[in-house]
């Protein structure tokens, strides 16, 4: 692919190098050391504070591997470095910024933005932010285009992916549009997007979108989430890298 080689250089390791039976939680440091010792890059989500910080962690709400409960969004940074882990009391969620700090350029860093799909554009403006200071190979990408659209309007320059997948969840307002709305909507602001990459559910593929985006586009495209050898077989003939957990390709 023409652009942006160091995405697709080396797989990439799925909310870091984590492993669940050695203790090493997903989207900490211990799981970013261990995916840089090995040579990975790191794929983490980045969710907001109720003060506006972007936050390392997956879900929106505490309880699944944290001790506590409570939505990510209603609680400060202060408060969510407080929080432990169930498997590692050590460990706390990462900003944004301590995560840069951590990483420095090592390794390429695809950071995901969660959305709610509600117009909220403050995990985009701070990450984008923070990140005009970072110096190491990174990229941002989310499900939702709008949020993409922000980022281009904001840091062209800065590489931008949309994540996706065959099948439709619960996103929120965008989705109780009427589906023909829905379409329409998340058509347009993906043109606004105007992605440099695409990554997609390695289970849907192959798929024409897709298809189409790699080779029309020259868009390289990335395959979520390869959890064995043979998966990694199966979608090399349609993906230029991997997105992986539970095994070290």
């Amino acid at each position: 692919m023409p652009r942006f080689t160091w995405l697709t250089a080396r797989p990439i390791a799925h909310r870091g190098l984590h492993d669940g039976a050695r203790g090493v939680i997903e989207n900490t440091a211990g799981a970013f050391t261990a995916a840089i010792a090995g040579g990975y890059a790191i794929e983490c989500d980045l969710q907001i504070s109720a003060d506006g910080e972007a936050m390392v962690h997956h879900d929106d709400a505490l309880g699944r591997l944290t001790e506590g409960a409570g939505r990510l969004a209603a609680m400060t940074a202060a408060a969510l470095k407080a929080v432990r882990f169930k498997a590692d009391g050590e460990a706390r969620i990462l900003t944004l910024p301590e995560l840069c700090e951590l990483v420095a350029g090592r390794v390429a860093l695809l950071l995901e933005l969660k959305s709610r799909f509600d117009g909220d554009k403050r995990l985009v403006a701070r990450t984008l932010a923070v990140l005009a200071h970072y110096r190491g190979p990174v990229a941002v990408m989310s499900f939702d285009p709008a949020m993409m659209a922000t980022a281009r309007r904001i840091a062209p320059r800065l590489p931008r992916g949309i994540v996706a997948e065959r099948r439709t969840g619960d996103n929120g307002k965008t989705l109780a549009l009427p589906a023909g709305r829905r379409r329409l909507a998340y058509c347009w602001q993906l043109a606004r997007a105007r992605p440099d990459f695409i990554a997609y559910a390695a289970q849907d593929l192959p798929a024409p979108g897709p298809w189409a985006a790699r080779r029309l586009l020259r868009l390289p495209l990335l395959a979520w989430t390869v959890r064995d050898a043979e998966e990694r077989r199966r979608v090399a003939r349609f993906a230029d890298q991997i997105i992986f957990e539970g095994w070290r390709p």
